[in-house]
């Protein structure tokens, strides 16, 4: 592979689009050719069938060029191949089918396997490790972090304060704003303004309330601190008061979520049936009553999503931290922490790893609940 695309920019510019177009459509030919002709009946498919489960395995490994250090790798992954061959020929669907589901499944798992297994298990394994990684420490990082090392328990409990607040009151304003416009007259402009912050991104968010939030000494840009002067008010640090600033930070989050979660819920709304409503109102109630019995009951999957999604998204928040306090006056979270942990000189991989445990067991919990609550729809539950 290294070698085609060496031989590729030695060639005219003008040359190398139509070879690159090609080379892609050669490729494109071959999976169309396997997937679509490969599985018919006969003799001479069956043959190109195990000529391929045999062929292209070792294939891999020449192009791939680990034969110079591993020659025996090539006959072992014609012999594997040639396993699968007889394993899809013997199965009950045949035709190509296990090597098809191989051949679509192998890239995914294999981008899986390294970009989430191994640095997963890799981790775990540092976590109990000491921070240069040469003895086993066992539980001593996770201690560290509960005693407050690093301000590893501000970052746990600020942690937590994210998860409880954020999902809660970005899910609520959601649901009221697309409860109060469904219908209404004006509505996509109106959804439009609440969805507008969901395409910025964290970073800017937090630019623009940098600026809202400004503290100077003279001239005020900030507009908090000039409604403060206003009033005959002192302008205010606003991100230097704690417990204040966590507030602060948290509005910002949640100004970015609502117009998802309003989009999400309101979706779900415009999918009961009118005649709950009409029955319900016919039956004599209210506005209210009917948002409770009727509304709630009908769209309680979307809510609960929506609240795992938008819980996760404060358990992985950083770049908000990032772009105001710099984890200062005890507004660090342990994403933040985990990061400023990791880039220390010398890195502390251990007690960063131990950080980026703790944040994996936080979001565990709401992992399983959204499996359950999948499983619960597709039953019917």
């Amino acid at each position: 592979m290294t070698a085609f695309f060496q031989w590729l920019a030695l060639l005219p510019p003008l040359l190398q689009i139509p070879v690159i177009l090609l080379a892609f459509g050669v490729v494109v030919g071959l999976i169309l050719f396997f997937v679509e002709i490969a599985p018919r009946s006969g003799r001479q498919y069956t043959v190109i069938r195990l000529a391929v489960a045999v062929v292209i395995p070792a294939a891999i490994i020449l192009v791939l060029g680990v034969y110079n250090s591993a020659v025996w790798l090539v006959p072992v992954a014609a012999i594997l191949g040639g396993v699968l061959f007889l394993f899809d020929y013997r199965s009950r669907s045949g035709k190509g089918y296990i090597l098809q589901l191989i051949a679509f499944m192998t890239p995914a798992l294999a981008l899986v396997t390294i970009g989430l297994f191994y640095p997963l298990i890799r981790t775990i394994i540092s976590a109990f490790f000491s921070n240069d990684g040469s003895r086993f420490v066992g539980f001593s990082n996770f201690a560290y972090v509960f005693a407050g090392g690093s301000q590893g328990l501000v970052a746990l409990i600020n942690q937590i304060v994210w998860v409880l607040i954020t999902p809660v009151i970005a899910t609520a304003i959601g649901l009221l704003y697309a409860v109060f416009i469904d219908k209404s007259k004006g509505e996509k402009v109106l959804k439009v303004f609440v969805f507008m912050p969901v395409a910025i991104s964290f970073v800017g968010a937090s630019i623009i309330f940098s600026f809202f939030y400004d503290y100077q000494q003279g001239s005020q840009i900030g507009l908090l601190n000039q409604i403060v002067v206003w009033f005959g008010g002192q302008p205010v640090n606003w991100l230097q008061v704690s417990p204040l600033n966590d507030a602060l930070l948290i509005i910002i989050l949640i100004w970015t979520q609502t117009g998802f979660a309003m989009v999400l819920l309101s979706a779900a709304i415009k999918g009961i049936p009118e005649e709950q409503n009409e029955a319900a109102e016919l039956d004599g109630a209210n506005a209210f009553e009917r948002f409770r019995n009727v509304t709630i009951p009908g769209i309680r999957p979307t809510i609960l999503v929506t609240w795992i999604t938008i819980s996760i998204v404060s358990l992985k928040v950083y770049d908000i931290i990032a772009a105001t306090t710099q984890g200062q006056n005890n507004t660090g979270v342990l994403s933040y922490q985990m990061v400023g942990l990791f880039n220390n000189l010398p890195p502390q991989t251990g007690t960063s790893s131990a950080e980026a445990v703790l944040l994996f067991v936080l979001i565990l919990p709401f992992l399983i609940v959204n499996a359950n609550n999948i499983r619960k729809q597709r039953l019917g539950l």
